[in-house]
């Protein structure tokens, strides 16, 4: 079945909303036919001062006494400032305070999240191995059945939770992976995928490496059939969609900067530019590197580009979607930009939502 959801991420932080206006508009896609809605987990985004960050968790308990059917998602949190216990613990507590609606979106972390806190960030992908390995041996866990952990990172000695997901076998897992390890580690260990900054090229190579490792691994059919390949894209509902898109080109090529896009588009890497290095040591209020990504961004095509986000009208949008959908998306979480945000939900929902879930149900 393809699923709608919509992400209160950095376009609802920048937009400085209050809780009240927050909650409203989760009212609004609970009530327009949506099937998710998801929340960032941010400490900070110190490039816009104005901005309110909240607690995910603590939010989406807030969406959940308002919403009555969507799925309810961390988009996404990590298990480094918090640990994989109390996400556990939090993400069922969120289950049964939905009546069965939580689900986690989870990651390796990130730089920005961290380096201002004085948390470290060393081998990210083997501690999301271990925490997700601990996670799932929660998930199963109670008084009767108490589960112990010997990692290197990570230990349990006969631990247990004390409360039942109302989701079965547990509340789903979807990961935000984007390289290679982690695509294989999410066929190993998810319920979905939810990337973000990506082109239909992109998404279709990724996804085929998640089928190839659910093989690999041995996931049953169901596992495999149910499988959520999410995606969360940009949307900016606009009159004049050229006029919109040379405003925000110069961030979407920024957002696009990644090897994986560099590989799969055959474009030329930019020579000593460290990659490694900017993923574990960004932080947003880092302006020498903001300056350096802007700077090699350049190189990536407006066709790339313009193909990994959704501008103009709801007929100008639709194809952007199809294409995703073609290289296999059934789940997308969007988030909405521009200066009519309850407007944007309901246009989604009234022009492009029934025409897409028509033609590919």
């Amino acid at each position: 079945m393809l699923k709608f959801g919509i992400q209160n991420g950095l376009n609802v932080a920048r937009a400085g909303f209050s809780e009240d206006q927050i909650l409203t508009a989760c009212l609004l896609a609970d009530r327009t036919g949506y099937d998710s809605i998801w929340y960032m987990d941010h400490s900070n985004v110190p490039q816009w001062s104005k901005s309110t960050v909240l607690d995910p968790w603590v939010m989406l308990s807030a969406i959940a006494a308002t919403t009555q059917h969507v799925e309810l998602g961390t988009c996404v949190t990590d298990a480094i400032r918090r640990h994989p216990s109390n996400i556990a613990l939090a993400s069922i507590t969120l289950d049964r305070v939905s009546k069965g609606r939580g689900t986690l979106g989870i990651g390796a972390g990130e730089a920005q999240n961290l380096k201002e806190f004085n948390i470290p960030f060393e081998n990210p992908v083997s501690k999301w191995e271990e925490q997700l390995q601990v996670i799932k041996l929660l998930y199963e866990s109670s008084p009767e059945h108490r589960v112990s952990f010997d990692g290197k990172y990570y230990q349990l000695s006969e631990a247990c939770l004390q409360a039942k997901p109302i989701r079965k076998p547990h509340p789903p897992i979807y990961m935000a992976a984007g390289g290679q390890r982690t695509l294989k580690m999410t066929g190993k260990y998810g319920d979905g995928w939810l990337p973000i900054g990506y082109t239909p090229e992109l998404f279709d190579d990724h996804a085929k490496t998640i089928k190839e490792s659910m093989k690999e691994e041995g996931r049953s059919k169901e596992d495999q059939e149910n499988f959520q390949y999410a995606l969360d894209i940009d949307v900016y509902f606009s009159e004049d969609a050229e006029e919109s898109w040379a405003k925000m080109k110069e961030a979407v090529k920024v957002s696009l900067f990644k090897p994986e896009v560099l590989r799969v588009h055959n474009i030329k890497q930019i020579e000593g530019f460290d990659f490694k290095k900017y993923f574990t040591e960004y932080s947003m209020s880092n302006q020498e590197w903001i300056v350096k990504m802007r700077e090699a961004a350049t190189t990536i095509p407006d066709a790339v580009a313009r193909s990994s986000v959704a501008v103009g009208t709801p007929d100008d949008v639709i194809p952007v979607f199809e294409k995703f959908l073609k290289a296999g998306v059934n789940h997308f979480v969007i988030r909405f930009w521009g200066s009519n945000y309850f407007g944007s939900i309901d246009k989604f929902a009234s022009k492009v939502m029934p025409y897409l879930k028509e033609k590919y149900k």
